[in-house]
């Protein structure tokens, strides 16, 4: 097949596997299903992961395929009257930069899912998306497309705790996220910024890091430090009135015939949610029956 013609490695070849190549163009070459295509009919698409490229890099590139060409094809589909990149952006900007008219591209028909993760994957694979964008594309798969943490692992081929690690980074300020996307903060470092409640104590140690060049494990004994000082209590509200507290939890006891414990949701001083919690009491396995047909659970156990 065409994967195997384009050196795309193992993990973007299996994807493309599963996926079938649009029908080629007159312009196919030696049925390859790799075709030339016009530079100004090629279109950013919405789902590529990368939003940051040195220019230098690009002119760099540039040099390089006015010496020897586009050496690997792009990977696109058909969008109504034009071909949306799918993969190649990098290779795109720098035959654009070397004012070609045509680039070699492989022709995909697929989904927009599987756009995104043929996007990802490439990049991932040639390591040219920061820890940030490599976070993005997850969170895109997870919100868009309704994707598990474990089913992007499996398609990615990296390990499930190694997505959910990467999309906790998501959670740093934004301020913090940039130098990370920058390379100025590790992965290590945000890591253990992340040990942080408060977004303000992530941002004022980011700064101190980089303004002392803290290396991880330092930065490690000074969060450690911090998270033993003892702290005043933080100031909170309820997000339920008492009184509807009180009247909501009575309705509950009324209604499943024991007791009820009702802690409502809370707003942290620094604007995080503390959450809340429903507690139904029983002491039998009879007692669980009946309160679990009284939920209209019962018959789907």
């Amino acid at each position: 097949m065409a994967a195997k013609h384009i050196g795309l490695g193992r993990g973007l070849s299996a994807l493309i596997k599963d996926t079938a190549p649009a029908e080629a163009p007159p312009a196919a070459e030696g049925g390859s299903g790799v075709v030339r295509l016009p530079v100004d009919q090629i279109h950013k698409s919405p789902w590529q992961p990368r939003h940051g490229m040195r220019p230098e890099a690009i002119e760099e590139l540039a040099h390089s395929i006015r010496e020897h060409g586009v050496l690997q094809p792009l990977l696109v589909r058909r969008v109504e009257n034009h071909y949306e990149l799918i993969a190649g952006e990098r290779r795109l900007r720098g035959a654009q930069a070397a004012e070609l008219r045509e680039v070699p591209a492989l022709i995909m028909d697929v989904s927009d899912r599987e756009a995104l993760e043929l996007a990802l994957i490439e990049n991932l694979q040639r390591e040219d998306l920061n820890l940030i964008e490599e976070a993005e594309g997850y969170r895109t798969l997870v919100e868009k497309f309704e994707m598990t943490q474990e089913q992007i692992a499996q398609r990615v081929g990296k390990a499930r705790a190694t997505v959910a690690n990467s999309l906790r980074l998501l959670d740093l300020p934004d301020g913090v996220k940039q130098k990370v996307a920058e390379g100025a903060l590790s992965g290590g470092h945000a890591k253990v910024l992340l040990g942080l409640e408060i977004p303000r104590e992530q941002e004022l140690l980011a700064a101190r890091v980089l303004k002392e060049g803290l290396s991880v494990r330092a930065l490690e004994k000074v969060v450690e430090r911090l998270r033993k000082m003892p702290r005043k209590p933080r100031a909170e509200r309820s997000d339920l009135p008492e009184s509807y507290l009180q009247s909501l939890t009575d309705r509950l006891h009324q209604h499943l015939g024991t007791a009820v414990h009702l802690l409502p949701c809370r707003t942290l001083a620094n604007g995080r949610k503390a959450k809340g919690s429903l507690v139904i009491e029983f002491y039998t396995n009879e007692e669980l029956d009946r309160l679990l047909a009284i939920l209209g659970l019962a018959e789907n156990l």
